[in-house]
């Protein structure tokens, strides 16, 4: 029998999950692409990289956006777009003004800072709590170690420091919770059942114990290695993959304080050593010309990036699953590569591709298909 609870989600339910934590399951069949689920966030913020080209009010991506008068450091749409950000918008301008190029809280300070204001200008739960309230998010306090710890104290200093004129703080007793309460990120699926067990437990601090994850079927294809007359040993293998575990963690430690042109070296030096053992199909090897191809991008290098994605797309339709996002996300970047490089029949294919698997993940009404399909008219 459908609990009152699966009927008011329309066929979904929250059940507890023994030594995992909540879920959510279909009491029903759902046709590919039909929405399960849908609520307003109940605060957001646009990363570093999205400000300044997308609207702080409703995140649309538009070019000659209008820039707050005061602050000068938020981008809207109109004045419709601003007097609804106003609320959350009120608790940086000023500060913003006062800091000037000095202003930079992290997006989770930023992201803190709107959900405490939301709490109080709404203590009754909201819309976007329909299916979880903010104050049920898990902690796992008992179960961070020093350096996480150490990271959220950072944070509330800088809270304090960027928002204490303009909001009022709990006590670093309950920021504290906040903080770890919002700190978890999502698994990415493409890295084998070790690798995503290792995050899955430093996250969430569980193991899964799927039939993927149990039969590790799939690692085979992730971990692919070159077909040599003289393959690889065991062993090579083994200390090639730490050796792509380690550059990995390089890496991402680099990007705060590498330039570019050293960052690419990394990408470039660590696929040179590990394409003497790996297929490019091989996930640590995907890995690496993504970051690689991120640089290309972010330096304009467009044909670099548009070649390090032809050779990560083909692999990446084979280990995500069909409708991944993660595919439609590099459908796009390659679209928009071919678009600049004017070969506008491989960019309108590619575009296409993307929206067919948006169309699924995201719907047919998302305003995000609506801004690439305008895409393909404008070109």
């Amino acid at each position: 029998m459908r609990s009152e609870a699966a009927a008011q989600l329309g066929g979904l339910e929250r059940f507890a999950s023994a030594g995992k934590g909540r879920g959510l399951r279909a009491r029903r069949r759902f046709a590919v692409g039909e929405l399960l689920f849908s609520c307003p966030a109940y605060a957001a913020v646009l990363t570093v990289s999205e400000r300044g080209s997308h609207c702080d009010g409703c995140f649309a991506r538009k070019e000659g956006l209008s820039k707050c008068g005061r602050c000068k450091q938020a981008f809207y749409c109109n004045v419709e777009c601003q007097k609804e950000d106003w609320p959350m918008h009120k608790l940086e301008c000023a500060s913003m003004c006062a800091f000037g190029q000095n202003w930079h809280p992290s997006e989770t300070v930023r992201l803190t800072a709107r959900i405490l204001a939301k709490q109080k200008i709404h203590p009754e739960r909201t819309q976007s709590e329909k299916l979880l309230a903010v104050k049920e998010f898990e902690s796992h306090l008992d179960k961070l170690d020093n350096e996480k710890r150490e990271l959220i104290q950072n944070d509330i200093a800088a809270l304090h420091h960027f928002y204490s004129k303009h909001l009022d703080c709990p006590d670093n007793a309950a920021l504290v919770v906040l903080f770890a309460q919002i700190f978890s990120s999502y698994i990415d699926l493409l890295y084998p059942t070790e690798d995503r067990n290792d995050r899955l437990r430093d996250s969430y601090f569980f193991s899964c114990d799927c039939r993927e994850c149990i039969t590790k079927e799939k690692d085979k294809e992730k971990l692919e290695v070159c077909k040599l007359n003289d393959p690889p040993s065991a062993e090579t293998v083994k200390d090639m993959i730490k050796y792509a575990r380690n550059v990995i963690e390089e890496f991402r430690r680099a990007k705060h304080y590498k330039s570019p042109s050293e960052l690419l070296e990394i990408c470039e030096l660590s696929l040179d050593k590990m394409g003497a053992v790996f297929e490019d199909s091989n996930v640590y090897m995907l890995h690496m010309m993504y970051q690689a191809m991120g640089v290309c991008l972010y330096v304009q290098d467009w044909e670099g990036a548009l070649c390090y994605g032809q050779k990560i797309i083909r692999p990446y339709s084979k280990h995500y699953p069909s409708y991944s996002l993660n595919v439609a996300s590099m459908w796009l970047k390659l679209g928009r590569l071919y678009m600049a490089l004017k070969n506008r029949t491989a960019g309108v294919k590619a575009l296409k591709r993307a929206i067919a698997i948006m169309e699924v993940a995201h719907g047919k009404d998302h305003p995000y298909i609506s801004e690439i399909k305008k895409e393909l008219e404008d070109h």
